[in-house]
């Protein structure tokens, strides 16, 4: 099939923004919000929380996607992008375009994307023991994002990030809770002075 011919389930687009969090802060993104989750995390600020709502959900081809695209790198997020068939073939579609291509997920679902892809695992296990971290993920990602809420999120995971030493973590505060749980992730890194803290900038400056 042709990129033309194959389709995803869309929520959003939108061109020209920042990335707000983890290792890309800063640089130039377009983001495509590929549509569904089942994970349900209580803070979830796309609307998958709730089953019963009426999100957007478009299917659109991936040469019309292409069309769109305006920074050099492109975060697939979500929703939760590995449930979706076509995931590989999106990727291949803007590594073709030269584009840079990065992946936001839970890890909860696997399939095999292209190496030169970004992974950045946010596991959510912790908050529904239904969607375990698909065990191939520890390896594949690039970095690791972890949001804080109680501060006890890392203990969780710290028996996978102790045999992974090299992966890049992120810690983030849950934006709704940001009061409580930023002064819990700064003790934290006085324990892992290696681990690195992540902001969602993008709503501190105003931009999607």
């Amino acid at each position: 099939m042709s990129f033309s011919e194959i389709k995803l389930p869309i929520h959003e687009t939108f061109q020209s923004t920042v990335q707000g969090e983890g290792y890309w802060t800063g640089c130039l993104v377009d983001f495509i919000r590929l549509s569904g989750c089942p994970v349900a995390c209580p803070w979830c600020d796309t609307g998958y929380a709730d089953p019963r709502a009426n999100l957007p959900r478009i299917e659109r081809p991936i040469a019309e996607l292409l069309g769109e695209i305006k920074s050099p790198r492109v975060v697939i997020t979500g929703g939760e992008p590995f449930i979706h068939k076509h995931l590989p073939e999106l990727v291949q579609a803007l590594l073709v375009a030269d584009k840079l291509v990065s992946i936001e997920t839970s890890g909860s679902f696997w399939q095999e994307v292209s190496p030169a892809a970004w992974i950045t695992l946010s596991p959510k296990e912790h908050l529904n023991a239904k969607y375990p971290v698909q065990s191939q993920f520890w390896s594949r990602a690039n970095e690791v994002k972890i949001i804080i809420e109680t501060g006890r999120e890392l203990d969780f995971y710290e028996k996978y990030l102790s045999t992974h030493p090299n992966l890049l973590v992120y810690l983030q505060p849950e934006w709704n809770s940001s009061s409580k749980s930023l002064p819990l992730i700064f003790q934290i890194l006085q324990q892992k002075p290696d681990y690195r803290l992540s902001l969602q900038t993008h709503k501190y400056i105003g931009v999607q």
